[in-house]
């Protein structure tokens, strides 16, 4: 056990990631066969002006270094001129830069897990506006850190503001399907009984991907914007229009990478229903739900959509975990894999393209 020349393994999680980071911890001593601990304690101790600094409890030196962050945690706060504030993602970001600068530069090798990427909506310029998010992966690579690790990125072609640094864009598509057919047992997933239907035309890929590896037929949806006007920074969608085959009496998997405020996805599910389909399931890696359930609970009642399948990646209430329509798709085992993987200096490529895992749970479920 870690006698190959990597370093120790060792993984912080950051503020908010606590609960994410002990079950991946748990399958990392089941695969590595120990009861010893991989987690190292990090602290982020705030002064009353809000001003930070970040605290590690042991000695980095020549450890293979895993940092799991999640940025969009606003279940976490701070005290700040006697008043709780919750973290933002810019707060987030900042802590893991203070963990990575109290290493002091003395870990062989440091991995950032990230799976819902910091700024990872503002990834292109297209006015005279900041490249966040290119920024945010400058700054970590010429922290040192060797290898950035995120699940579904808005465009993984951020990457090319480091080039010469690794990034890994994970889908969790076997996690969704699994889910689906633990959690609705009577699904067909055959070119009869059901569709994949890409609600933008940004989401295609993925779509694409689920559709061509289940063997059927694929739909999608793009956006019509009235592009004479700006709303809060963007042009208004007027509707949106469907290009695809008759869904009548099909069951129909919409694959994104979020929800938002939900009002597309809604939207979205409106419209399949409208035109024939018999229930539809939503794939979203990152549910953030950033302007409540209400209007969930609402389209679930009138018969809109059946289940939404979301990842435990990001922060969840327990109001959200508590919804009837709501199935939280657990991923620590699949991170312990990779840190595992990534740590033995092994192929991660059969991690990222689960197309024969999901082949084979096609046949368990059609048996």
């Amino acid at each position: 056990m870690n006698g190959h020349l990597n370093g120790e393994l060792k993984v912080i999680g950051m503020r908010g990631c606590e609960e994410f980071t002990k079950q991946v911890d748990h399958y990392l001593k089941q695969l590595r066969g120990t009861d010893k601990t991989f987690i190292v304690d990090a602290q982020c101790p705030r002064f009353g002006s809000g001003e930070a600094k970040a605290l590690i409890s042991e000695s980095m030196r020549g450890i293979d270094l895993y940092i799991i962050s999640d940025c969009f945690n606003y279940g976490v706060t701070y005290k700040m001129y006697g008043m709780q504030v919750p973290m933002s993602p810019d707060d987030h970001f900042q802590d893991l830069k203070r963990v990575i600068a109290a290493t002091g530069g003395k870990p062989r090798r440091i991995s950032v897990i990230m799976p819902m990427l910091y700024e990872g909506r503002q990834h292109k310029r297209s006015a005279r506006e900041s490249l966040d998010c290119a920024l945010a992966l400058q700054e970590l690579t010429s922290m040192g850190v060797t290898n950035i690790i995120t699940f579904d990125a808005h465009d993984p072609r951020v990457q090319n503001a480091i080039p010469l640094s690794g990034f890994d864009n994970v889908r969790p598509a076997y996690q969704m399907l699994k889910a689906l057919v633990r959690n609705v047992p009577e699904v067909k997933l055959d070119k009869e009984n059901i569709m994949v239907v890409s609600p933008d035309e940004g989401a295609i890929g993925r779509s694409m991907y689920i559709a061509s590896v289940l063997g059927i037929e694929l739909g999608m949806f793009y956006k019509r914007r009235n592009y004479s006007i700006i709303i809060d920074g963007k042009n208004p969608i007027e509707a949106h229009e469907y290009l695809g085959n008759d869904l009548t009496g099909k069951d129909v998997i919409v694959v994104d990478d979020m929800i938002s405020s939900g009002d597309s996805m809604i939207d979205v599910a409106m419209q399949l229903k409208e035109r024939g389909a018999k229930r539809v399931f939503v794939f979203a890696t990152f549910a953030l739900f950033c302007n409540g359930l209400e209007k969930f609970d609402k389209a679930y009642e009138e018969g809109i959509f059946d289940k939404i399948f979301a990842t435990n990646l990001t922060y969840h209430t327990k109001e959200i975990l508590s919804r009837e329509w709501y199935c939280d798709v657990n991923m620590s085992k699949y991170v312990s894999y990779l840190i595992d993987t990534i740590n033995l200096d092994e192929s991660i490529s059969s991690l990222l393209n689960p197309v024969q895992k999901i082949h084979a749970l096609l046949d368990k479920h059609n048996d």
